[in-house]
């Protein structure tokens, strides 16, 4: 009788924990921007958008070997894509250009739809001038996050990570938001922009 007792106790402590951290992370990614706030962590959160035309801005440099055909969102696996695109504060192409995005990514999935990918966004925003670089997967028609591994200028020692988020798939230029969201750590302050 005692070791069924035991037993219970111990299912209903593990069961508590359980919960209690079922609770803390689904409440983690609410709380992300409100932790950085509290510890004194500077931060800029913003979004743009990337102008990418076949031909004009981004090209094919190497064709794949097996996959769908080359199209709007799909690509051959094992394509190298090299690209250098504007970025706007709105989705029409028309509006204010504060950014280039300049990087490249070889298609990873045999599905065509996704892609390693490195890039330079240059930035003039908000009184900020400089570069930061990221790196990772690319999902053609879903939303990615990328993590920054570096920046120059008022963005050197940054971290974070971008969302590349597809707005306009048709056409002969497609659109992406990409949404930032940069952090200071503590030994780094950004300096006054020149």
């Amino acid at each position: 009788m005692e070791m069924a007792s035991l037993h219970y106790h111990i299912l209903v402590i593990l069961i508590f924990v359980l919960q209690l951290n079922a609770i803390s992370t689904s409440d983690h990614h609410h709380r992300h921007h409100d932790h950085h706030r509290k510890h004194g962590l500077k931060s800029l959160h913003f979004a743009l958008y990337q102008h990418e035309t076949i031909n004009k801005t981004g090209f094919i440099v190497v064709n794949g070997v097996a996959g769908p055909p080359v199209g709007q969102t799909t690509t051959p696996f094992g394509t190298l894509f090299v690209f250098e695109d504007p970025m706007t504060l709105t989705p029409n192409r028309t509006s204010k250009v504060v950014g280039v995005a300049e990087g490249t990514s070889v298609t990873s999935g045999l599905d065509g739809l996704r892609a390693i990918s490195i890039a330079k966004i240059t930035l003039n925003v908000k009184h900020y001038k400089g570069s930061i670089s990221v790196v990772g997967g690319t999902h053609n028609i879903k939303p990615s996050d990328h993590p920054i591994v570096g920046g120059t200028g008022d963005f050197l020692f940054v971290q974070g990570y971008v969302t590349s988020s597809p707005v306009d798939l048709t056409g002969l230029t497609v659109v992406y938001k990409i949404e930032f969201h940069i952090y200071w750590p503590p030994y780094a302050t950004p300096t006054d922009s020149v």
